[in-house]
């Protein structure tokens, strides 16, 4: 963030300096929810988060370094306090289960106004271009792709992650200083205006609309309330910024009525501003293809897995292009960009011949279709098929359609040829999933239902053999990543399940 002193900072969060001997100390650092994380000249955010009170850690983080403790009350150090109003602050999707006096919505509007603060004076300085994802699927994979082609431009922001909800999000605008020249920001939604209010923390001038799937399905009612809500980001753009519409994708290509901002297409269609054509697979999923645009063509080799990557990697051309990008440099950051984000399509093999694909972050209909299509393609590819796996858990949040959709994709690995479909779960999607399989025509124990993480694990190791590829892929609640944990030998005793900070898919 900019710096900012005391005085400053409680007038723009609407707060009362307590326990402060001197207002016009600065912040010269970061803002942080984790003490542990806490440096010299750093403001840390006293959260009432799903485990803990942060305000019991606010004595530690100063010690730690922290000028003063942004919270909901007087914490015995210097602190800038806001007050809880009930009935004004507005909900949030971050776990809170310590917030029984709705102290933590407080300090999370507090700490919106805190980076809608910094931006704006960035973005007044004409210093910073603010960049906003957002998607049922994909977010996260093309941030990491802007990320990439921005970077030969200029310093680049972007979130750690999934970092897309109501604290994630303002926490990453707050990283950007005046030597930050691209802000990137994923925004993600359970509900109409939940992107409108992402949008107003750090008010962006490109929009990139990805997809409209069914993430999320049972808390919008209906895939035409998804779109309308991914489409706040377009109305939220000015007239002088730019919107990046998916051609391909119906409910986004007719977003381009909803925004006063200059609109560019992209996708495979044949009215695509910016194109791909020839896109053709190699034995890891990997996709290359002819990139075309209004200066030129160029053949670009992704190294991240997956087709729909292309549509990812066609979004972060025309964001590279309209910030000033050349064709060559596109096509450099887009062949070399690697896999960032964890446990998205993190393909590897272990030393006994077995590769694992490492998808099980979070899943929704659409990403578990296209994690599908990339397992058998990988398993197909070369002189000898490989034996593929799809080891499948529960997609969460889809509400009325979560059987139907569960169905579908036991159906769908059926229909793919998938050889051994494992659902773990005992719950009706669960359930749905295999029988789907199994009415689609899967034999024997070509789909096998298991009760639990543990009991794949088992039959995993009784039965994977050398050269099979095994896709390990659910909702983040399941924690179904212990499985190709498992698999690769990693040490789950580091991974991590992630942030109250990140919302998912």
């Amino acid at each position: 963030m900019i710096e900012m002193t005391l005085r400053e900072i409680a007038e723009v969060v609407g707060g009362t300096l307590h326990d402060v001997p001197d207002p016009e100390v600065r912040v010269t650092g970061s803002v942080e929810f984790d003490s542990r994380r806490i440096g010299s000249g750093d403001l840390f955010l006293a959260l009432p988060g799903e485990r803990v009170d942060g305000h019991q850690y606010a004595e530690a983080a100063v010690a730690a370094g922290a000028v003063a403790v942004l919270a909901a009350r007087p914490v015995g150090v210097p602190a800038i306090v806001v007050t809880p109003s009930p009935g004004t602050v507005p909900a949030t999707s971050v776990a809170l289960t310590h917030d029984s006096d709705g102290s933590g919505a407080a300090v999370l509007a507090a700490l919106a106004a805190l980076a809608r603060a910094s931006v704006e004076r960035l973005t007044a300085a004409g210093s910073l271009t603010v960049v906003g994802v957002t998607g049922s699927s994909g977010k996260t994979s093309t941030k990491d792709l802007l990320a990439a082609v921005l970077a030969p431009l200029g310093p680049v922001v972007a979130p750690p992650g999934s970092f897309n909800n109501e604290l994630g999000h303002p926490w990453t605008a707050l990283r950007a200083d005046e030597k930050t020249r691209f802000l990137v920001l994923e925004l993600s939604a359970r509900g109409p205006g939940h992107i409108a209010a992402l949008a107003k923390v750090a008010p962006p001038s490109i929009g990139v609309v990805l997809n409209v799937g069914t993430a999320h399905l049972g808390e919008f009612g209906s895939r035409e309330a998804i779109a309308q809500t991914k489409g706040e980001l377009v109305e939220a753009l000015p007239a002088t910024g730019l919107a990046v519409l998916n051609a391909d994708d119906q409910q986004v290509a007719a977003m381009a009525g909803r925004t006063k901002a200059e609109v560019v297409r992209v996708g495979q269609a044949a009215n695509a501003d910016i194109r791909a054509t020839d896109v053709r697979l190699d034995s890891e999923a990997r996709a290359g293809f002819t990139l075309h645009t209004p200066v030129g063509s160029t053949h670009i080799q992704l190294a991240v897995h997956g087709e729909h990557q292309v549509g990812n990697a066609l979004s972060a051309a025309a964001v590279a292009l309209a910030c000033g990008a050349d064709l060559a440099a596109i096509a450099q950051a887009l062949s070399g960009a690697q896999r960032v984000s964890e446990r998205r399509m993190d393909v590897r093999t272990t030393a006994d011949g077995v590769t694992v694909v490492n998808d099980s972050y979070n899943a929704n209909p659409d990403s578990v279709r296209a994690a599908l299509k990339a397992l058998v393609t990988m398993s197909r590819a070369g002189d000898t098929p490989r034996r593929s796996w799809a080891v499948l858990g529960e997609m969460a949040e889809l509400g009325e359609e979560s059987v139907i959709e569960h169905d579908g994709i036991g159906r769908l690995a059926v229909r793919l040829d998938v050889d051994r479909l494992v659902v773990v779960g005992t719950g009706r999607p669960s359930r749905a999933m295999h029988q789907g399989a199994v009415m689609e025509g899967s034999w024997g124990e070509e789909s096998v239902l298991v009760p639990d993480i543990g009991a794949a694990i088992a039959l995993l190791d009784d039965e994977v053999e050398a050269g099979d590829v095994v896709l390990v892929k659910a909702s983040k609640s399941v924690g179904l990543w212990a499985v190709a944990e498992h698999l690769t030998g990693a040490d789950r005793a580091t991974g991590r399940a992630g942030s109250s900070a990140e919302a998912g898919q």
